[in-house]
């Protein structure tokens, strides 16, 4: 095909090859701009209402404008071939970012927000998704997020022909059905929705769910539900809860722990009712973590984040919480029952053993802080003396200012009994100044230089 002229859009490259057929790269000779060319597999479109249908479909789906959904231009066929004109986005998958380790937690979250953005979009225009998986999700080279894939969304009249919660939730997938459904949407079963892998009629909550299943994916580098077959996949979909996020990686927002639970509940009712409302959320924690502030919870809420974020962050976890409360039950009881000091030499060296732990968890967050300030590419050096953190950098654009003012304002709020720490960005530094602090004790990282200390990461 390549060389070739359908209609007005010549073919110049192969881009890949998806479930409903090969993509290319063409021009639109026209209006002289790249295009990403769908050509539909035969069979797709062999039945004529099925195909009347799926174009029907298709010119409603590209009727939706929104920076965060792919535009469709063109839905017309040339010598039998049938084939979608769409937006050509010049970027990178987001299961690539995920797999190349690319993706931090604002990254991720902010990712999340535009596409959450553009389904409520869809949603309000009754179109569904039904694919959306990391590898249906384009960023471009300057940060946007684009979902692809809206001409292949069915149209729904909400409300008509939807379908309760299941009468018999026990039952067992079969072998029969696992076989089929793997057939019909083959290479993206870890992102099925309950009801889709059950073989149910879809609404948008199956989108908002399998959404989370991305949205998991971003910020733990693996996927919620797993198995070592299309079937045990589905079973584990279906029936199993994924692990919290929080437990798969540590330090984790308890808000986007919410968050993620709400989209993946095993009942329609459960989630989100609209995408709208994620986006909501995904914006409160966006500022929150950029403003380093907490998000405005009740107070139930508020308690559930402080047990949270203290079991996922306290030294040695749960154990750690274990000893620190049984160090103040003994405490209690020997100064209740008035026991000799002598007996006190135990707890006493319990209670060393937990100050040592937490004066030690200081340093290790201030590591934490320097590897990941260190990946971005504007940073020169990072000096930590005592409690002043000094990033100096060649320029400072206000994004990294908020970004490294939000990682020092966490580490401070992780603090139980440390003096919180202060940070100094700079990016007015003379070269002998610059030379002169990278000979002063504390420097841990230095760009370009010898002086790099290898840290107990």
């Amino acid at each position: 095909m390549i060389g070739q002229t359908l209609k007005h859009y010549t073919i110049e490259r192969l881009l890949g090859q998806g479930g409903i057929g090969l993509v290319y790269l063409a021009r639109d000779t026209r209006l002289q701009r790249p295009v990403a060319l769908k050509l539909l597999k035969p069979e797709l479109v062999s039945d004529p209402d099925r195909k009347s249908r799926f174009l029907r479909e298709a010119r409603s789906a590209a009727a939706l404008t929104h920076p965060a959904i792919a535009q469709i231009y063109d839905i017309d066929e040339d010598n039998g071939t049938t084939f979608i004109a769409m937006e050509y986005i010049d970027g990178r998958t987001v299961s690539r970012l995920i797999a190349d380790g690319e993706l931090d937690l604002m990254g991720a979250v902010e990712i999340g927000l535009q596409i959450a953005q553009g389904l409520a979009k869809a949603h309000e225009a009754k179109i569904i998704h039904r694919d959306i998986k990391s590898d249906n999700i384009m960023v471009t080279r300057e940060g946007y997020a684009k979902l692809l894939d809206f001409g292949l969304a069915k149209l729904v009249e909400f409300g008509q022909d939807m379908p309760g919660d299941p009468a018999d939730i026990s039952r067992t997938l079969t072998q029969e059905q696992a076989h089929t459904i793997a057939g019909a949407v083959m290479g993206t079963i870890n992102y099925m929705s309950p009801e889709q892998a059950r073989g149910q009629a879809l609404d948008p909550t199956s989108d908002i769910f399998s959404f989370g299943i991305v949205l998991y994916e971003m910020v733990t580098g693996e996927r919620p539900f797993k198995g070592d077959s299309p079937l045990d996949t589905m079973h584990s979909i279906v029936f199993e809860e994924p692990r919290p996020v929080t437990e798969v990686r540590r330090n984790l927002p308890f808000q986007l722990h919410r968050i993620i639970s709400r989209c993946l509940r095993k009942r329609r009712g459960d989630r989100y009712p609209n995408a709208r409302a994620l986006a909501d959320d995904l914006k409160s924690l966006k500022h929150n973590l950029e403003s380093g502030t907490r998000l405005s919870l009740p107070p139930g809420a508020r308690l559930l984040d402080w047990v949270e974020g203290l079991k996922t962050s306290f030294p040695y976890g749960n154990k750690g919480l274990i000893i620190l409360a049984g160090a103040v039950i003994l405490s209690g009881v020997f100064i209740i029952t008035k026991i000799q000091w002598g007996n006190l030499i135990g707890p006493a060296v319990i209670v060393l053993f937990m100050y040592r732990a937490l004066r030690k968890r200081k340093q290790r967050r201030l590591n934490v802080f320097a590897k990941k300030v260190s990946a971005f590419p504007e940073v020169r050096a990072i000096i930590i003396r005592n409690n002043l953190v000094t990033v100096i950098l060649d320029h400072a654009p206000a994004k990294t200012y908020i970004r490294i003012r939000s990682l020092v304002d966490e580490i401070n709020r992780k603090l139980l009994f440390a003096k919180p720490v202060e940070a100094v960005i700079r990016d007015d530094i003379s070269e002998p100044e610059f030379h002169s602090l990278l000979r002063a004790p504390g420097v841990v990282y230095a760009r370009d230089h010898d002086a790099e200390i290898s840290l107990p990461f």
